[in-house]
């Protein structure tokens, strides 16, 4: 088997040197571009299995960048994870509405780094078991295919949003906090992240659209999907 290809864009050399050694150590074919219209070539011709994505980019930063990958057939549903200083929540809200799958803030551990690599691969491909078609109404998920669609229209989800939906969807009725879909969805539970969840429970509901009130509320706990 191939081992899977991982570009990262960042212009900083030292950085970029540090994924390059843990994603190389880890199994990972790395291509790697230090601007941001390179790096969007790159992706586009290669076609990698997932991009790591610094914001402040010469030429095109970063948030341009996902949005014209998320944009394309061809790139929309490579997973994103961006890496950047801006650490600011409504930096982190931008970049996952963008439809990036993961937000790091350096200064970053690469441990944890490399565990977010991983969390995110395995869910843009993994092969669901089980029931392999769940429908309700005509809300129709193929888990086996990754796809959603309301009245035979695919809903553009993410691999995670995907993935969110799907464990929300098991376990109809119950309710799941957040920091049990962070373990359960994202593969990891860090200090600080429980906020990613509500990002992605937002754009979700968004696009359940007439659903959007299946995925519920319940303060001060988590959410719900009810049947």
């Amino acid at each position: 088997m191939s081992k899977p290809n991982v570009l990262v864009v960042e212009d900083d050399s030292d950085i970029l040197n540090l994924l390059k050694y843990n994603l190389q150590s880890a199994g990972f074919d790395v291509l790697a571009s230090d601007n941001g219209y390179d790096g969007l070539a790159v992706a586009k011709g290669k076609l990698p299995d997932l991009i790591v994505l610094d914001l402040m980019l010469p030429g095109l930063d970063g948030l341009e960048v996902c949005r014209e990958l998320k944009r394309s057939a061809e790139t929309k549903n490579i997973p994103v994870i961006i890496l950047t200083a801006r650490g600011d929540e409504i930096d982190r809200i931008v970049g996952l509405e963008l439809g990036a799958d993961d937000y790091v803030v350096k200064p970053f551990s690469p441990r944890e780094f490399m565990l977010r690599v991983k969390a995110v691969l395995r869910r843009s491909t993994a092969d669901e078991s089980g029931v392999s078609i769940w429908q309700d109404g005509s809300l129709r998920v193929d888990m086996a295919a990754h796809k959603a669609s309301i009245d035979g229209d695919e809903m553009e989800l993410t691999a995670t949003e995907f993935k969110l939906l799907v464990e929300l969807i098991r376990n109809k009725g119950k309710v799941q906090t957040r920091d049990q879909l962070l373990d359960k969805v994202w593969g990891y539970q860090f200090e600080g992240y429980a906020r990613t969840v509500d990002t992605h429970v937002r754009r979700l509901r968004q696009k359940l659209g007439i659903y959007s009130e299946r995925v519920e509320t319940v303060r001060g706990v988590g959410y719900r999907f009810r049947g």
